[in-house]
């Protein structure tokens, strides 16, 4: 089996069944099918050879759902990444993973139209009129193809590599993650498994399709059951409710902050919701007082996070509200189908109950390494399992609970300060809305602790030292004083990328 050969399969079963939904647009399976077929023999007549790289640079929308199976059906690699990318974040993927081509959408064109003059022989294709070097998807749909054969989709095994998706950037230069279909399928599988996505489901698709938990584990998923597809190309919270009230949504994978701002709307009590099987969220840590929030407005029955990491598929756990509401904020104490999870020290020995690790994974969905980066991907993959450089430990019950990212602990004074610990303490203040803990330097102590925060709307302005000094008194008897914030800087919002993952790096370049 392969991915291609899934929507094929789909577009004999279920001909004249909705499958791609986007505004007044709704395609059938059918037509989805035999839009991919005629774009992909577009692709091999424009030079497109196997194993070729091609760069999509679209919203969530129909085209990139019928590109990302012609790409495959050509025989490229599909390279899906952020609309939101600048010119030179673009060009630094085209570059990386060498490609032959780009696809964009007309509505994010403007910041990257400067690409085509490079003169470099790729295609350059943009939706909408053609424009200079820039030749229009649209043509494209509408010309003539010579037919040929019916396409061999059992050519494609599942060792054969179908996508690279580039790693948030977090922490510098993003990485090229490399999948094949056995990747894809297991953890797809996975999702639908663990989820109960059927044919009657109706997934709704507002999280970025350059990312790894939307793209492999709802779209595809989909895909293998022949579920409805819904596609909105940003997330705005208002949007959200009404597309899940209208649509019928029955499945979302969000961010927890699409959670945490829908649930503020002063509608929100109004909506009807009641068909969602699952809302799933993850990509991004929440605390118990937050988890409890979301899990009371949207249905403890039906509240679900996920944790894992691109590399891994992505794959980890998972956990269920309905049955561990007293877990809230943990990951879960199981990996997911197809994965194991364990815990261990420095030197790869399992720990104990309690006792703080670095988190490991193993399975199907785990990449077959970061592109042109075989150091990397050396230290990455130990073994068979994927080290994800998240600590954790695992309590008497058996759950998990993530302490903070391996590269996120401030040492100060030879001490270890875990940002997360300090976060979930700080998001229970009044006037707090959002926080983020990182270490600065500090000529004595090597780093100290700074807080970032957003202030909650309507509270009282005041200037930093007066934060501060609110801020310590909050957290007295709540946090030991070494741990305690010794800096503040109020924002009006904290930098994320399109994942919902507050970048830090950015942080510590503002102090």
């Amino acid at each position: 089996m392969n991915v291609s050969k899934l929507l094929a399969i789909n577009g004999n079963k279920y001909p004249d069944k909705e499958a791609l939904i986007c505004g007044e647009q709704r395609l059938t399976y059918r037509q989805w099918n035999e839009a991919a077929n005629h774009l992909a023999r577009l692709l091999e007549q424009r030079g497109v050879q196997p194993g070729d790289k091609i760069v999509l640079m679209m919203p969530n929308v129909p085209e990139f759902a019928i590109l990302y199976f012609a790409i495959i059906r050509a025989g490229g690699i599909v390279v899906p990444i952020n609309p939101r990318f600048s010119h030179d974040e673009a060009a630094y993927i085209l570059d990386d993973c060498q490609a032959k081509a780009l696809f964009v959408h007309e509505a994010v064109y403007p910041a990257v139209r400067r690409l085509a003059e490079n003169a470099d022989g790729r295609l350059y294709v943009k939706t909408g009129p053609a424009e200079g070097a820039w030749e229009s998807l649209d043509d494209w749909k509408n010309t003539a193809v010579t037919e040929g054969p019916a396409f061999d989709h059992w050519a494609l095994t599942e060792d054969d590599e179908v996508d690279i998706l580039y790693t948030s950037g977090t922490t510098g230069r993003p990485k090229g993650v490399r999948f094949t279909h056995r990747n894809l399928l297991a953890v797809s599988t996975m999702i639908a498994v663990e989820f109960e996505c059927n044919t009657d489901s109706r997934i709704l698709h507002m999280m970025p399709l350059s990312h790894s938990a939307p793209l492999h584990l709802m779209f595809i998923a989909g895909v293998v059951v022949g579920a409805a597809h819904v596609f909105h190309p940003t997330f705005a919270p208002d949007i959200f409710l009404k597309l899940a009230e209208q649509e019928r949504i029955t499945h979302f994978f969000g961010a927890p902050v699409a959670y945490l701002l829908s649930m503020q709307l002063p509608d929100f009590d109004r909506r009807d919701l009641s068909a969602a099987k699952y809302w799933i969220y993850g990509g991004a840590p929440l605390s118990k007082l937050q988890a409890d929030a979301i899990a009371e407005k949207f249905g403890k029955d039906k509240l679900v996070c996920v944790y894992g990491l691109t590399e891994a598929g992505p794959s980890g756990t998972l956990l269920r509200h309905r049955d561990h509401h007293h877990k809230s904020g943990s990951i879960g104490n199981r990996a997911a189908l197809f994965t194991e999870i364990e815990i261990v020290d420095e030197q790869g020995r399992l720990c104990a109950p309690g006792q703080v690790g670095e988190i490991r994974l193993r399975g199907e969905g785990t990449m077959i390494g970061y592109l042109n980066r075989p150091e990397e991907t050396a230290l990455t993959i130990r073994d068979g399992w994927v080290y994800t450089g998240d600590l954790a430990y695992r309590d008497e019950d058996g759950f998990f609970w993530i302490v903070d990212r391996k590269k996120d602990v401030i040492i100060s004074g030879g001490v270890n300060i875990y940002p997360k610990e300090v976060e979930d303490a700080l998001i229970a203040h009044p006037d707090i809305q959002e926080v983020a803990v990182v270490g600065v330097p500090h000529e004595v102590w090597g780093e100290t602790v700074k807080a970032f925060i957003v202030p909650k709307p309507g509270t009282p302005e005041r200037d930093e030292a007066a934060w501060l000094k609110q801020i310590r008194e909050f957290l007295t008897g709540k946090l030991a004083d070494y741990k305690m914030p010794r800096l503040v800087t109020t924002l009006e919002q904290l930098p994320r990328n399109a994942n919902g993952k507050i970048l830090k790096h950015q942080l510590k370049d503002l102090s």
